[in-house]
């Protein structure tokens, strides 16, 4: 497998109890020194944090474009991630994106200001939008 070419060392691989993964599908992962870990029998909300994760990423981006290569994941993947965690506003962290400082206020809404400066992110699939000086 190509697991020893990855750019981040792989050490878990977290999977629920889905049939689909069999023995011989572990086994190509503990045979590159992976530990995969099987989640718990009846207990659902155990990878629910990943699962909402995986969740956004294909609504926001994944079934909006059409991957054409194996470099093009990485990085749209690698953008996005940028994106999410420097723009994005998070209603668990106020409107803020996980980045922010947590002491920073949130920004009022100045409806005086009529300017206003969209970015385009990931080849405009996503807008960034701030106040234009």
């Amino acid at each position: 497998m190509l697991l020893s070419l990855a750019y981040m060392i792989v050490r878990f691989l977290i999977r629920d109890r889905d049939s689909k993964f069999t023995v011989a599908f572990d086994t190509v992962f503990q045979d590159e020194g992976v530990e995969v870990i099987v989640t718990p029998p009846d207990a659902p909300r155990a990878n629910a944090i990943c699962e909402r994760l995986v969740g956004t990423i294909r609504r926001e981006l994944l079934d909006r474009m059409l991957i054409y290569n194996q470099a093009h994941p990485r990085t749209v993947l690698n953008e996005y991630a940028r994106h999410y965690n420097s723009h994005r506003p998070h209603q668990a962290l106020r409107q803020c994106p996980p980045d922010a400082p947590s002491d920073t206020p949130l920004a009022g809404v100045r409806l005086d200001v009529r300017r206003v400066r969209r970015t385009p992110v990931i080849g405009g699939l996503i807008n960034q939008y701030s106040n234009a000086a």
